[in-house]
This record gives C-alpha cells, sequence and structure tokens, in this order.
C-alpha cells in the first residue's frame, strides 16, 4: 500500500485574504447550491517532458513543484484513482465520464503503464455502469506506430500540440539543446492522419505567439486534417503579463492575430475544422452553454491527478503562483467529493459569483464568463478579477458578433 507523499502539508498557500481563500463554501452549500460532479479527470501519468518549450507553464513559469513529483505514476496510484473514479461516477450516477493521459508527456511513461491504467480505470467504472473515453495529449515526438496501435486498440483519442508552420513551431517547442521539434511533429502527423489511424486524432493545440504570421498559422494546421483546433493564449496574468500583453492598455495584440483566422475559417464555403475557441463564443451568442473553461460561465468539471496522488485544479494554475493549484487533498485519503467542497475548486462552479464588479458590470460577461480562470489571478485581489485578456476578448466577441448578426440580418432580407 503507498504512502501519502510528505510533501502534501508544506505546500506554499494562496495569498491570504484574497479569492477564492475567502470563499464560504458552507454558506454557499446552507443556500442551496450545490456542486456538479466530475466528469474529466486528467491523469498526470509522467511528470516530465522530453521538449524544453519555452511557454510551458509547467516547467518554466511560477510553480515548480514538479520537481518534487515521481517521474511516473505508479500501478497502486493507478489502481486508487480508478476507484476514486469508479466512487464519484457511482455517486453521482454517472452514464460516461472522460480521462485524458497527460505529463508532462504521456507517452514517456511507456505502453505498459499507459495500458494497464486505461484497462483499469475502465474495468473499475464498468463494474459501476460507467464508460470512460480516453483520450492522450502530446507533444508528438514519441507517437509511432507501435504507439498507434495501442491506441487504436484501446480506443484512446489523439490530440497533438503544434504552433502551426516549422519557424513558428520552433519559436518554443525546442529541445533542451535548442534544436526545434516541428519536422519530427510533422512527421508523426503524417503517420496519425494519413494512413488507418486517422479516426483516432482528436485535434491540435496551438499556442498562440503574436510575431507569427496568423494567417501561415492556420493553413498550416489545416493541412494535417484536424478535426479540430484549439488557439490558446499565452498563460499569463495581471502580475506576470503574458508576451506582448501590457495591463491597463487597451491594446489588443491577440483579438488582432485571432481575427484574420476567424474570418478565414467563417467566411469558408465548407468546413474545414472546428476552432473551438470561435464556435464555443458563437454557441454563448446565440444562448447556448460553454462546454470549455476558456469563456463562458458553465462550471468546472475538471479534476487533475499528479503522479503522486495529489488532487489538484486545473494545472494551467500553475502559471499564477507556487502551490497554486494545489488542494492538499489526496486519493488515498480524499475522495472526489471532498474536492467538489474545496473553495478553489467551488469557485470555478458558481459563475457569475466569482467575478469581480468590473466584470459584472459588462454588457460581454455571459459570453467572455471572465476568461480563463488562470488568466484573472493579481497578487493584490487573488482570482476575482477581469482576465488580463480583457481588452482582446472584448474585441474579438464583438467582432463575432458583429459578423453573426450581419449574417442573420442578411437571411430575414432574403426570406
Amino acid at each position: 500500500m503507498p504512502r501519502l507523499p510528505e510533501k502534501l502539508d508544506p505546500i506554499i498557500p494562496s495569498p491570504r485574504g484574497v479569492f477564492p481563500e475567502t470563499l464560504d463554501v458552507g454558506g454557499l452549500l446552507d443556500s442551496g447550491w450545490r456542486p456538479v460532479a466530475f466528469r474529466q479527470f486528467i491523469l498526470k501519468i509522467h511528470s516530465r517532458c522530453d521538449l524544453a518549450c519555452r511557454h510551458c507553464y509547467v516547467y518554466e513559469m511560477a510553480d515548480q513543484s514538479w520537481k518534487a513529483q515521481p517521474r511516473r505514476m505508479s500501478k497502486a496510484i493507478v489502481d486508487c484513482t480508478a476507484r476514486r473514479i469508479a466512487e464519484h461516477a457511482l455517486t453521482h450516477e454517472l452514464a460516461e465520464v472522460e480521462v485524458i493521459l497527460h505529463g508532462g508527456e504521456p507517452l514517456l511513461a511507456g505502453p505498459d503503464l499507459i495500458s494497464y491504467a486505461v484497462r483499469t480505470i475502465r474495468g473499475a467504472a464498468a463494474d459501476v455502469g460507467t464508460r470512460v473515453r480516453v483520450g492522450v495529449q502530446t507533444n508528438g515526438l514519441r507517437l509511432d506506430e507501435t504507439y498507434l496501435r495501442l491506441f487504436e486498440n484501446l480506443e484512446i483519442r489523439v490530440g497533438v500540440s503544434m504552433d502551426g508552420y516549422a519557424e513558428g513551431h520552433d519559436r518554443h517547442r525546442r529541445y533542451a539543446d535548442g534544436r526545434g521539434s516541428h519536422a519530427i511533429v510533422a512527421e508523426s502527423l503524417r503517420r496519425l492522419t494519413e494512413g488507418p489511424f486517422h479516426h483516432l486524432f482528436s485535434g491540435l493545440l496551438c499556442t498562440v505567439d503574436v510575431r507569427n504570421d496568423p494567417l501561415a498559422t492556420y493553413e498550416a494546421l489545416l493541412a494535417f486534417d484536424p478535426p479540430a483546433v484549439d488557439f490558446l493564449l499565452p498563460h499569463g496574468n495581471w502580475s506576470a503579463p503574458p508576451p506582448g500583453r501590457t495591463p491597463d492598455t487597451e491594446a489588443t495584440p491577440y483579438a488582432d492575430w485571432l481575427v484574420p483566422i476567424f474570418d478565414r475559417w467563417y467566411g469558408s464555403a465548407a468546413d474545414q475544422t472546428e476552432v473551438r475557441l470561435f464556435r464555443e463564443i458563437m454557441r454563448l451568442l446565440t444562448g447556448g452553454t460553454s462546454r470549455s473553461e476558456t469563456v463562458g460561465l458553465s462550471p468546472a468539471r475538471m479534476a487533475v491527478v499528479e503522479t503522486d496522488g495529489s488532487i489538484e485544479q486545473s494545472d494551467i494554475l500553475k502559471s499564477s503562483y507556487h502551490g497554486a493549484a494545489a488542494t492538499r487533498l489526496h486519493l488515498l485519503r480524499d475522495s472526489f467529493d471532498a474536492a467538489l467542497r474545496h473553495p478553489a475548486m467551488a469557485a470555478r462552479q458558481i459563475g457569475e459569483l466569482a467575478l469581480a464588479p468590473v466584470c459584472l458590470a459588462c454588457d460581454l460577461r455571459s459570453v467572455c464568463g471572465g476568461g480563463l480562470y488562470a488568466h484573472r489571478y493579481s497578487e493584490a485581489t487573488g482570482f476575482r478579477g477581469p482576465s488580463v485578456y480583457c481588452p482582446d476578448l472584448y474585441r474579438l466577441i464583438t467582432h463575432i458578433r458583429t459578423g453573426f448578426a450581419r449574417d442573420v440580418a442578411r437571411l430575414k432580407g432574403s426570406r
């Protein structure tokens, strides 16, 4: 039986007296609020990486807790994870959950551990009548035919991180010795997309760099026929602003970069791919609910399991300060239901109650939703502030809304 890691107790806490540490979860529960069950579990099956990406929030930003993590998740922690997921699914009568194999670089865990984890988790969930969908998010370096055959046998969908054309991709996604990784990732993507494994492909994840040409980036991604593309804003906040984003200015460098891609995507005669950020904004503009943490006010339903079995919040919070993602909960001792009652988890499920006054006064609050939670952080107010990308989000959403409204008016005029 594995023991609780000693590192759980000395985690550096969040700044005293700021949100969400000040959130009264007991008061919320007394008022009738109830958390919603987790439906997605991010498994950090390997805590190291074979790249040294300059924009990585796990290794290159404020939180350095990865250094104390075991390199690989043990089978004992996998077993415990499987039991806890099944327990949570049974308690909340979940017909289906999703498990994402993550890292570091998850393929470093090796085929045997990956196979063991997937089979064990699915087996435990099946015992309580729950189906488990599994995906893996990889940098693509090790995505050879052996892994692809394994993923086909285990029905694992594959997402790959790529930042577009060679020069743009290699700005950040480099080996420790400075060599770029584009050529190898492109070869892996061709192996995934041009043969019998294309049905495993879930999409591409691209981190925006405003120095790269936006349309050339988009076209380079389209060349691999992705079913979906996620454009991610570089992680940063008010205390550590992202590149090119100067706080307290109305400049919109990231919207300026994304708008041409939206126009190209929206104006295409045929659907070439799903751009999740744009699609989610459009869903929200038409009264739908968000399926993403990036925009909207839908409750976050994801928990992270570290290699040592610690339960954490979204690992993106590691961009804020050391210990920002920690909960001090561990699967050997705590259930996922206990995590639902953690103030930081609750804060990402209470919608408008977590927004800053400036956000509540905004006409786009139900669409923007304050932006990604991690991007709201400042040392003074914690996570109760607008996104550091506020001007960019406002311009992008307004642009999409204007195009939408124009097309609706044309349709009405043609009747």
